[in-house]
């Protein structure tokens, strides 16, 4: 009932701002919390992905169901760790319960106790290695970190079948074999949505496995899969207009995917090249890089929120810019703190904040997808996102209430102190962390899995001097 749900939203709570923004950051944090959902009966019984009868695990509390991966591991499985560690650890042992029950398969999209295949890439892997990397022990984290491996380095039947494809594809790793010898996912031989998207989510989540394989002690496979992590570079053609490097379709024989235009979606699950051509949060330094350094890469970026005159394009309808109602590119507006402006980031985000989200029946962007949509809400309005898959540190921005308290199960709250907060202070002065001033635009892990203060002075104009220094930018 009512005082149920007050307990559970009242583990986040704001202090100032108006009626309105209060009302839109508990709702979003309301939608973000209303999943994963409980399939076990009191008696610890539920049906499992093999159609029989199973008991919890020994220490599993509940299986949970009800994963949109693809949309999830962005924002809200993020959200989830911070706070409800418990629930996300039973939530891994959960999937990884479900995995065993199919043959070692790891579906992108468990609805209740069903594989549905839907969307691309391997979602679990990114989604495991962040509750991990966030502090999250209550589940097999070694057994599940070796299956994800395995699902990730050894070839099955399905990644050869062009069943449920493109939109369901029973394939969780297409073509594996194909894969790891090209370094890329060919168009032609993919049995997937796209090769281009299937190339950047697995890129992702080979990248995010690599840091879970490090905090593991497990230096052979954190190599193997770091390297991995970087084959985004090969679907990224530096002459794919005549002005610019987009990320493209390539052909098994190498050759590039044509005709091609940055507002077309061929390559890709529902996006364009020019909203996935950002998709690499677990190495922007190099991404920058390949588009002529962060300078380039910054003027690129304003070119994707604004239109040509300048103005604000953050809601969607042009395939050659941003689109809140989806999830590939919902992290780009927080690139700007890699890029060295993350003044940008603050404007950016704010603009979204003021004019996507609201209180009326629009007041999402699009589906919420499990939560999804919200927890960036949530997120961006404390000032914090996460920073990439398999990593617990938060990018800092421009918080939007004056106080907020995030509590952690167990241990020290998170508290963010922002008494200038208003609609006239977009922008960041400073900010000093547990009393000390820091001059980064993201905290490490430490953050999330200890507690802490953050206290910032805002300001009415940019301020282009936080959080520049090229040795302290997010890598």
């Amino acid at each position: 009932g009512a005082d149920a749900w007050n307990r559970e939203l009242s583990t986040v709570r704001v202090a100032g701002g108006s009626t309105a923004r209060r009302t839109t950051f508990y709702t979003a944090l309301y939608h973000s919390l209303m999943q994963p959902n409980l399939i076990s009966d009191a008696d610890g019984r539920y049906y499992g992905m093999d159609a029989e009868v199973h008991r919890l695990a020994r220490g599993q509390r509940a299986q949970y169901s009800n994963f949109s991966g693809w949309d999830q591991y962005r924002a809200q499985i993020q959200l989830l760790a911070l706070l409800k560690p418990r629930i996300a650890g039973d939530f891994a042992q959960s999937l990884f319960n479900f995995a065993g029950q199919n043959g070692g398969v790891w579906d992108r999209w468990v609805h209740v106790s069903g594989a549905t295949h839907v969307m691309t890439g391997d979602p679990s892997a990114a989604t495991l290695a962040t509750f991990y990397a966030m502090g999250v022990r209550d589940f097999d984290y070694e057994g599940a970190f070796e299956s994800l491996a395995r699902q990730a380095t050894v070839p099955h039947a399905d990644g050869l079948s062009d069943a449920g494809c493109p939109g369901q594809c029973v394939g969780q790793r297409p073509n594996l074999a194909q894969y790891l010898g090209s370094h890329y996912a060919a168009q032609d031989v993919c049995h997937c949505w796209g090769g281009a998207a299937e190339t950047l989510e697995d890129a992702v989540a080979d990248s995010a496995l690599a840091k879970w394989a490090k905090l593991l002690g497990r230096d052979e496979e954190a190599a193997a899969f770091a390297e991995r992590g970087g084959y985004w570079r090969n679907v990224f053609n530096r002459d794919a207009t005549a002005d610019a490097g987009y990320v493209q379709a390539r052909n098994l024989d190498g050759s590039w995917v044509t005709p091609f235009s940055p507002g077309s979606d061929r390559g890709f699950a529902q996006g364009t090249s020019a909203t996935y051509t950002w998709m690499v949060p677990q190495d922007v330094q190099g991404l920058a890089a390949a588009m002529g350094g962060r300078e380039r890469a910054a003027e690129r970026l304003d070119g994707f929120f604004h239109t040509a005159d300048g103005a604000w394009s953050v809601r969607g309808g042009d395939p050659l810019r941003y689109d809140p109602t989806n999830e590939p590119g919902i992290h780009a507006p927080w690139l700007y703190n890699a890029l060295g402006q993350p003044w940008k980031t603050q404007a950016t985000v704010r603009q979204i904040l003021d004019t996507v989200y609201g209180t009326g029946p629009a007041g999402l962007p699009g589906n919420d997808d499990l939560g999804t949509m919200s927890a960036w809400y949530v997120f961006s309005a404390l000032g914090l996102y996460p920073q990439t898959p398999g990593s617990g540190a938060m990018l800092l921005g421009a918080p939007l209430f004056p106080e907020a308290v995030v509590d952690r199960p167990g241990g020290t709250g998170i508290t963010v102190e922002a008494p200038d907060a208003d609609a006239a202070h977009p922008y960041v002065g400073a900010v000093r962390l547990d009393g000390r001033t820091t001059n980064r635009s993201w905290a490490g892990a430490g953050l999330v899995k200890r507690g802490g203060t953050l206290t910032y002075r805002l300001a009415e104009r940019p301020d282009t001097s936080w959080g520049t220094d090229p040795a302290g930018l997010p890598r």
